[in-house]
């Protein structure tokens, strides 16, 4: 007997793209911006937070296999390494014993009228560590091949060629892998918030780099891009679009001489992307910023990569960076406890736009207004009112003079 039964079916709802959200319900949205997280698209530690999925075309890897190895986590490329002398052991092992065992030597071992391809080569152990003497060119000197085997002098050439050249990649790659800058980058240290205060009467947004090795990272250079998502004029949604941030480029001060932490300073200007942005819209943006410090190691001279990131609330308006530099007896001291440490200062709240407008009009003479220029522009205009009637009346007054002196003659 059926019987129809209310079964629990959730429905969820479908992702939908930002700029399609704006027809939901409002309450809907709000529920969904409430549980919405800030999605970093670098991480503090410099890491990408970017998956790649559906790759199909994955025979690319393999085409690049020296870097695909270097790129592999250390687990995996050690198995790799030690497989990979393993299967060439094994198989040149075999090889070994198949030649003896094709030309019986295996059946005339103690024979001393015999003359095998390898002498005291008993089975596949033997074999085997025939192999790995030969690759490795070790050598004991107890199994030693004859000059009756030429088929084994083929072989022997065979496994010293391909030894080396395997010999050569793996090893060439576990260097690789070991003197790789990275680690280098974990002694380059940002500062945990980014600021923005006045500098120099100018609105701008500051962070700070610090080198915490004695030897320094060679023509270093800082960037940083503006991650953003935007909707172009057409409707084009661009999901994360990248805009740089002008980090003394011009004026060559993003070419650091990283010997003590610096604070790296964005002016905020008309071609700043925060040009528009004040202290109450900052705090309702979803933006980040990531920043980019670039070098070579001064020990190795391989370039090195350091990078971190900035969301919104890690932008404190209104804040400047503790200072960490002091001057002691012949030398200077770094005070790195005092590395991220920020101090409140007075700083408007109005965007660079607005602050750029008000000092434009504070600059202007205390006689000046608006209204004053409306005022005179109204009053000349009546003025050339005025004059133009004053002609007008003036050429008809002649006009009719004249015609009654021609009526009187």
């Amino acid at each position: 007997m059926e019987q129809d039964v209310e079964s629990p079916v959730t429905i969820r709802q479908p992702k939908l793209p930002k700029q399609a959200r704006e027809d939901l319900p409002k309450q809907l949205v709000d529920k969904e911006q409430g549980k919405r997280k800030i999605q970093r698209y670098v991480r503090k530690d410099g890491k990408c937070n970017v998956h790649h999925g559906n790759v199909r075309e994955t025979y690319r890897y393999l085409t690049d296999i020296f870097t695909t190895l270097v790129d592999l986590k250390w687990r995996f490329n050690l198995f790799i390494f030690v497989l990979v002398y393993t299967v060439t052991w094994l198989f040149f092992g075999f090889m070994w014993w198949l030649i003896a065992y094709i030309r019986g030597d295996l059946e005339h071992i103690g024979d001393n009228q015999w003359t095998p391809c390898v002498n005291n080569l008993n089975g596949f152990v033997s074999a085997f560590l025939f192999s790995i003497e030969t690759e490795t060119t070790i050598g004991y000197g107890y199994r030693v091949i004859t000059d009756k085997c030429p088929e084994g002098i083929v072989l022997l050439l065979v496994q010293s060629v391909l030894g080396s050249i395997v010999n050569a990649f793996m090893v060439g790659c576990m260097f690789v892998k070991i003197s790789q800058p990275k680690k280098r980058a974990e002694t380059l240290v940002f500062s945990t918030n980014a600021v923005i205060s006045m500098r120099d009467g100018r609105l701008c947004l500051m962070f700070r780099v610090g080198d915490l090795r004695n030897s320094h990272i060679v023509e270093a250079s800082i960037r940083a891009k503006l991650i953003k998502s935007k909707q172009t004029k057409e409707g084009e949604f661009i999901p994360l679009n990248q805009t740089d941030m002008n980090v003394g480029y011009d004026t060559g001060d993003d070419r650091l001489f990283l010997v003590s932490p610096l604070i790296i300073c964005h002016e905020i200007n008309q071609h700043s992307p925060f040009w528009e942005i004040s202290k109450a819209h900052l705090a309702k943006e979803e933006l980040e910023i990531v920043v980019i410090l670039e070098g070579m190691v001064e020990a190795t001279g391989m370039t090195c990569q350091a990078r971190s990131s900035y969301v919104t609330s890690e932008i404190k308006w209104g804040y400047r960076f503790t200072p960490v530099l002091t001057l002691e007896d012949g030398f200077y001291e770094v005070d790195y406890n005092s590395f991220h440490e920020v101090y409140e200062t007075n700083t408007p709240t109005c965007s660079a736009r607005e602050l750029s407008e008000m000092t434009a009009r504070a600059s202007l003479p205390l006689t000046w207004s608006v209204a004053s220029k409306l005022n005179q522009q109204a009053a000349l205009d009546e003025q050339t009112e005025r004059n133009g009637d004053i002609t007008a009346v003036t050429q008809g007054t002649s006009g009719f003079s004249g015609r009654l002196e021609k009526h009187v003659q």
